[in-house]
């Protein structure tokens, strides 16, 4: 495989240990990683506009979850007027993107967040901009639309880029590209570690030629470092879990690094940082990096605290005498139910209790898939795809999958250990879990999760996560009680 084909390359770039520490995704520490994609197809046949036209009885993007126009909180800077996006036609976009939100993505209108942010992306001048969203209500759709609309197809150079903290959420935003890029010929590639077999030295790869780049950020650095990615015609950088990505004990370093690289020969290239989440410290200095860095005016766009949590998801807690307890509730309970509301995600703190339950399960005759940070590239991709077309039912992952993983089918979240802080046992990982319920009941679709605790302090903790989202999760009164769990899926609208 060659790395100057533009349309459809490998990453090539060594794995190297991250200088970052306290990795989110994974104890103990790992690093972003890693492979292969193809990259922005080209099919022009010409399509009646008109035949795709909306009928306006149906519901706005039905199967999303939009928050309240009131609990949608613009601040816009400057004087620039925004008019929300009624249809997607008041973008002013090319009619081969407007195919494929039509025909390939299958879309109605703009969502609620989309029709807000879409005219801050896309109206000049290009201002910055800090949006949080719900998870599930169309962020992807908003950065990767915005990308592809700054594009020029006949420039063959970088144009766009978008930093991810995972593999996982890099390819899952090219598929997303490439879906919605399909008429246009714009060319991608993903910037990610290569895996041995297709290693080639970052000294002896050819220039990046393609116009989109979607990576994690080490990768990204290298390339730059190496005079192989060049910033000069960036027109748009896109940070995904933007939270994350600019916190200490995330992505920081990195980063920032990419930032100023691009500030140097791009200075007016527009930034958009999304997540569902951004804590007050991230915040301020999310803020002040843009507005100190870039020089320029930009724009936010929040949605209130307390109705981050999704109302489609239900949530439960089951209090639990011993750890072993916990196995068995799952393969006793949650397992013989899961079956048959749809796919199962059961999330754990360490390796090492992954490593654990996955044999505890298979032991007892359950077919279960475990993904982590220690795994080659190779079989981590291959559990994220089977898992994806429902080959297997059942997935037992650390928080390497936490953030911003679709899959429509999942409609069961089990917390077989609460999240916490790394640098603070005690206290809960407010961002985490809600970036963790918010897998199950994706696009507005029904879900539950079951917050499995052992002992006060896990109790303690999930009186704290209540306290921060102002939500009573419900109790399961006996965890010996089949009925009472039946009973809470079907509160949950799964049964």
């Amino acid at each position: 495989m060659t790395d100057n084909d533009s349309a459809s390359t490998t990453a090539a770039s060594p794995i190297t240990k991250s200088s970052v520490v306290g990795r989110w995704a994974d104890e103990p520490d790992d690093v972003p990683e890693e492979p292969e994609a193809p990259s922005a197809s080209s099919a022009t046949d010409e399509v009646k506009l008109d035949s795709l036209a909306i009928d306006e009885s149906k519901k706005v993007n039905n199967f999303l979850e939009d928050p309240e126009d009131s609990n949608i909180q613009a601040v816009t800077s400057g004087e620039t007027p925004y008019t929300s996006a009624v249809r997607f036609e008041d973008l002013n976009l090319s009619p081969d993107l407007l195919k494929g939100l039509y025909v390939e993505m299958k879309f109605e209108r703009p969502s609620k967040i989309q029709s807000i942010s879409l005219p801050m992306i896309l109206t000049p001048p290009y201002k910055n901009l800090i949006a949080q969203a719900h998870n599930g209500s169309g962020k992807t759709t908003c950065f990767v639309l915005g990308m592809l609309s700054r594009v020029d197809p006949k420039l063959g150079v970088p144009q766009a880029l978008c930093i991810c903290p995972t593999r996982e959420l890099a390819i899952q935003n090219m598929e997303v590209l490439l879906k919605m890029g399909k008429f246009t010929g714009i060319t991608s590639e993903l910037g990610l570690p290569a895996d041995k077999a297709n290693y080639i030295p970052i000294s002896k790869r050819a220039p990046v030629t393609a116009q989109v780049i979607i990576g994690t950020p080490g990768t990204i650095n290298k390339w730059i470092a190496a005079k192989k990615l060049g910033t000069s015609h960036l027109k748009i950088l896109v940070f995904d879990e933007a939270d994350h990505m600019l916190a200490e004990g995330g992505f920081k370093e990195d980063s920032v690094r990419i930032m100023k690289e691009i500030v140097r020969w791009s200075p007016k290239c527009q930034v958009l940082l999304f997540s569902a989440t951004f804590n007050e410290t991230v915040k301020s200095f999310v803020s002040k990096i843009v507005k100190d860095l870039f020089v320029q005016e930009y724009n936010q766009l929040f949605v209130k605290k307390e109705e981050l949590s999704l109302d489609s998801v239900k949530q439960y807690k089951v209090n639990l005498p011993d750890e072993l307890s916990k196995i068995m509730v799952i393969k006793d309970k949650i397992m013989e139910l899961g079956q048959k509301v749809g796919q199962t995600i059961i999330f754990v703190k360490t390796r090492k209790s992954a490593g654990m339950l996955h044999d505890a399960l298979s032991g007892y005759g359950y077919e279960v898939t475990t993904i982590q940070g220690a795994l080659t590239q190779e079989d981590r991709d291959k559990i994220v795809k089977e898992f994806k077309d429902g080959l297997t039912q059942v997935l037992i992952s650390t928080d390497v999958l936490a953030r911003g993983f679709d899959q429509a089918q999942v409609n069961l979240v089990v917390n077989y250990d609460l999240p916490v802080k790394h640098d603070h046992p005690s206290e809960p990982d407010n961002e985490v879990y809600l970036h963790r319920i918010g897998r199950a009941g994706r696009f507005g679709r029904k879900g539950a999760v079951f917050n499995l605790l052992c002992g006060e302090r896990d109790s303690m903790i999930m009186e704290k996560i209540e306290r921060h989202f102002n939500h009573y999760v419900t109790e399961v009164a006996s965890w010996t009680s089949e009925e009472q769990f039946e009973d809470a899926l079907k509160k949950a609208g799964l049964m």
